[in-house]
């Protein structure tokens, strides 16, 4: 008998554009729970969703370990959980459905059921677990152990006869250091491994270094780790890079961070970690372009194995950043752009079109930037109301019908922007083109100008401009239509 039985609602195949991507993650999230139930004496266990489609594939798995609790403890890292998806949100109901048929206590902890707690209650989960959710696990299958009521147990909801009660928030943690690593033993490796390279790419496996974000942008949600910002010393994470060198053979990670290295001094020191136990890898992290500016980050981070930096431009419209609370200048996505650039950093932009307010003027002005400062990569999203933020307190009352994306390609307009759902999906795939077609004349040129310069990736850019170019040029007609 498995005393607790973990999983999570992250189902990658109900994502058809992260699908496509071949880039699975393991859930890291509810790695770090299962290590420390496991630490503190339970029996865990893990059916892993990531990898497959049906959430009543479970159903055996039940039925074989019989175990005490489900606990569905989804990845507070992944930020595609913190958009509370519906079809995840389906598969968690199905979960829980099938647990209690089979007798099972079943505690939910994620974004959406923080959110949206009473959803969830109603599908016959016993406990939701509100926030940061390590130690309040612990706790209550403590009481539970016991046969203690769950009363004082800050962090919960859940039916306490005819109503629902909800207990106070639990402080977040401060020592991430008090953590276990994770129970990466729970996860069958090869799976990730052949997915990745059916995508063509190098194995990345999932690390975080912090918890939290102190950044005020009012459309972006923190209903997990909130905005305190907490750090795993660097020791901890060079420890945590060795164990999986050693495990894996794994040379490339991705540091899912919210904002990567904003304690004074950590990258330095992560760097020297690294050196010390020559240990060479690639990474690539999420920042902020003021961050990047900061005295010597960039020198420290390229210096350390960085690759690639993801950071949230979101618009050329310095207006647009300001309504946002952004807290960013366009002049600072330039200059950092540039230095990334300089050390051999690539560099990617998420951009944020349909916020309140904007104009074409806005849209040409970041199509514009993108065009200037060519970067790497980019992803395009449009303005998304998540519980909990000033956005979504602003645009509440248009929320009719729709208030969550079924997928994370999804793109559906759900409050009055200044275009249509068609065109924000026409937008995206228009600028995706445009970029595409800069990025293969680019590369053109530079093979062009120096041969010694060609590589694959370069030549394949430039093969596939007989595809983007028409397609760029088509998607702008249909855009100038649709704006009449």
């Amino acid at each position: 008998m498995s005393e607790v039985l973990f999983t999570h609602s992250y189902f990658y195949r109900r994502d058809p554009k992260q699908w496509k991507n071949k880039t699975p993650f393991p859930p890291l999230g509810t790695l770090y729970a299962a290590s420390l139930l496991r630490e503190n004496g339970y029996t865990v266990s893990l059916f892993d969703t990531c990898l497959i489609e049906n959430p009543m594939e479970i159903k055996p798995v039940i039925e074989a370990l019989r175990p005490r609790y489900l606990v569905i403890f989804d990845d507070g890292f992944n930020y595609l959980t913190k958009m509370c998806l519906t079809t995840m949100r389906e598969a968690a109901f199905d979960m829980i459905r099938l647990a209690k048929k089979n007798g099972v206590t079943v505690v939910v902890n994620s974004s959406d059921s923080t959110d949206h707690y009473g959803l969830y209650l109603e599908q016959g989960a016993d406990y939701i677990i509100q926030g940061e959710g390590e130690f309040t696990l612990l706790e209550l299958l403590n009481k539970l152990q016991q046969g203690d009521a769950p009363d004082d147990v800050q962090g919960l909801a859940f039916k306490n006869g005819h109503h629902t009660q909800l207990n106070p928030k639990r402080p977040v943690l401060q020592n991430l250091d008090a953590l276990p690593m994770p129970a990466w033993d729970l996860i069958e490796m090869n799976d990730y491994k052949i997915i990745w390279n059916q995508g063509g790419q190098e194995f990345t496996l999932n690390i975080a270094t912090t918890r939290g974000c102190p950044y005020k942008c009012n459309w972006c949600a923190k209903p997990i780790y909130g905005n305190r910002y907490n750090s795993h010393s660097p020791e901890y994470i060079v420890d945590h890079i060795e164990f999986l060198r050693q495990s894996f053979g794994v040379k490339r990670f991705w540091m899912c961070d919210d904002i990567f290295g904003l304690k004074p001094n950590w990258v330095q020191h992560f760097n020297a970690g690294l050196k010390s136990r020559k240990l060479q890898i690639r990474y690539y992290i999420q920042s902020r372009v003021d961050l990047l500016l900061k005295a010597d980050t960039i020198d420290a981070l390229a210096e350390s194995g960085l690759e690639e930096v993801w950071v949230g431009a979101e618009s050329a419209s310095q207006k647009i950043l300001d309504a946002m609370d952004k807290g960013t200048k366009v002049e600072q996505i330039y200059e950092a752009t540039r230095l990334l650039k300089s050390r051999k950093v690539r560099v990617a932009f998420f951009l944020q079109f349909g916020y309140p307010g904007e104009t074409r003027e806005d849209i040409a002005q970041t199509i514009a930037m993108v065009r200037e400062l060519m970067p790497d990569n980019i992803g395009i999203s449009v303005s998304y109301p998540l519980p909990g933020t000033p956005f979504y307190d602003r645009v509440r009352s248009e929320l009719s019908g729709k208030a969550n994306w079924s997928d994370s390609d999804d793109l559906e307009m759900m409050f009055k922007g200044t275009f249509n759902t068609t065109y924000y999906k026409k937008l995206q795939r228009f600028v995706h083109k445009e970029f595409r077609k800069s990025q293969g004349m680019q590369n053109l040129k530079t093979i062009a100008g120096n041969p010694l310069q060609l590589s694959l990736r370069k030549i394949i850019s430039v093969l596939k401009l007989g595809y983007y170019v028409p397609g760029a040029f088509a998607s702008g007609l249909r855009l100038k239509k649709l704006q009449k």
